[in-house]
């Protein structure tokens, strides 16, 4: 990693989704694609798309059947744009950015109170009553074998705790039933979750906003661990170095962005339920059935001229949703380690194979015994790590965390099976989870175990351990530099 990430300062130079586009064109990584239908050719165009870092940003446009004008944007989190979404030089590695990321905005977590506005582009068109109809827009069948059109990908869902008065942006998929009503998936323990099952348990209904196009930074946050009690506009306030511009929702009240694209806004009544999904999740799977899940009564809907839904579907990874997810979440989860008490903590990286969280793998400088083993559970039960894990790799600081073919030649060279692996049972997991037996999924039980590898040189004899037949760093990048031109 270069030595000069620590003076890099984020520059990030959006406040909406149409801005970044302006951006992203300018980086010459935009395509429309006009004309395809939302029944079959968008989900299929984007599976095609989406495994590909190098891939442009599309935006669906004259999408037959839907509100005239109306677009869909998938794909933003690829190319140079990663860079520019979180605010950095384009000639960042990615763990040279994870890290940028961490420093600017994580290591210090800044938030600034968003700033109330009286009106904003997203009140150009307001539809309540009869008028309400949420299956207008492009909303695409993502995968062939979903239960429904899936209008809430790259989205999020604005909800206020009933007791603590808070308010919490999230992101949990959103299915359209029909044209007045939608529903909403949330894994337990998620904020929204907690909140969710708090006005169920006082019989209240719970006003929700579902935020359906925002800009990429906002979306970012709304599917990040961000601490509990911690509202995500005030850390994006933070990010941007200013205020982010609200407005109150007219019905529920609820803090929704003034440059949103569509929003809807209504209200979950107790016990109102409906059959929700399958859907094809980011593990690659259809890992839970169809399940009655509530109910999202409409009351209006908001949205700009010419509206644009922001899709970001999981497909096998990796993927996009891979992409995005390992830059934060490795930031997040170096974070978490580090203020945990863990010292000489030099990388982190939640590998996208592993949609980063099936996969962790956490660089140290060994200073005492048991180190590498308390790195490697603090990191699968810290928040950014504890969700749905499954391995933990911890390895010397000579190992790239972000390289998979590193990291498994340092389970391979300096791992026992026998003495270097620890289990943990019982682990926060989640219903979406493909290996949990449908035994214990109908019995509510969403747990799942973790493997902590420990990867690093013995402590106690690492001086004596054989050294490794490459030059060091230095001489590496020398010979890259004055050689590097015969590999092209």
């Amino acid at each position: 990693m270069a030595d000069d990430i620590s003076d890099i300062k984020a520059d990030l130079r959006y406040t909406d989704l149409r801005e970044w586009i302006d951006l992203a064109t300018k980086l010459g990584e935009v395509r429309e694609a006009p004309g395809l239908s939302w029944q079959e050719d968008i989900g299929m165009a984007s599976e095609v798309i989406l495994h590909e870092e190098g891939a442009p940003c599309v935006i669906f446009t004259d999408i037959p059947g839907t509100l005239p004008g109306s677009r869909v944007l998938v794909n933003f989190f690829g190319g140079d744009r990663q860079k520019m979404t979180l605010g950095f030089p384009t000639h960042l590695n990615k763990l040279e950015l994870s890290e940028a990321f961490r420093l600017n905005y994580m290591a210090d977590l800044k938030r600034i109170e968003p700033k109330f506005v009286n009106d904003g582009p997203i009140f150009e068109n307001v539809i309540t009553g009869d008028a309400i109809d949420v299956t207008k827009f492009p909303t695409p069948m993502w995968h062939p074998e979903d239960g429904g059109r899936y209008i809430g990908t790259g989205s999020f869902n604005v909800t206020r705790d009933p007791e603590e008065g808070w308010v919490n942006c999230g992101t949990y998929r959103v299915m359209i039933h029909d044209e007045k009503s939608v529903g909403f998936y949330i894994s337990p323990g998620k904020h929204g979750r907690i909140m969710r099952d708090k006005y169920e348990k006082r019989g209240e209904p719970m006003p929700v906003a579902i935020v359906l196009g925002c800009d990429p930074m906002s979306f970012l946050m709304g599917s990040s661990e961000i601490p509990y009690g911690i509202c995500e506009y005030e850390v994006i306030g933070g990010i941007r170095g200013k205020a982010m511009e609200l407005v109150k929702a007219p019905i529920t009240g609820l803090p929704i962005p003034a440059h949103a694209e569509i929003v809807i806004e209504g209200f979950v009544q107790p016990g109102n339920v409906k059959a929700e999904g399958p859907f094809g999740e980011w593990f690659g799977y259809y890992g839970s059935d169809v399940r009655d899940e509530p109910v999202m009564d409409i009351k209006a809907i908001y949205h700009r001229n010419n509206p644009i839904l922001l899709g970001c579907v999981p497909q096998r990874p990796p993927d996009e949703l891979a992409r995005y997810r390992a830059l934060t979440r490795s930031a997040l989860l170096r974070e978490n380690i580090t203020k945990a008490g863990v010292p000489d903590v030099v990388a982190a990286w939640a590998h996208e194979i592993g949609t980063a969280r099936l996969l962790l793998a956490v660089s140290i400088k060994q200073r005492y015994g048991g180190h590498s083993k308390q790195a490697g559970h603090i990191a699968a039960m810290c928040h950014a790590g504890a969700y749905a894990g499954r391995y933990i790799i911890v390895v010397d600081e000579d190992i790239d965390v972000s390289s998979l073919e590193e990291v498994m030649w340092a389970v391979l060279t300096r791992s026992d099976p026998a003495t270097s692996i620890d289990f943990i049972t019982n682990a926060w997991s989640t219903p979406l989870d493909p290996r949990i037996e449908p035994e214990r999924k109908a019995k509510g039980d969403f747990t799942s175990s973790r493997a902590i590898i420990d990867a690093c040189k013995p402590f106690y004899w690492k001086d004596k351990y054989p050294k490794v037949n490459q030059p060091p760093p230095e001489m590496r990048k020398l010979a890259r530099q004055k050689f590097g031109y015969l590999l092209k």
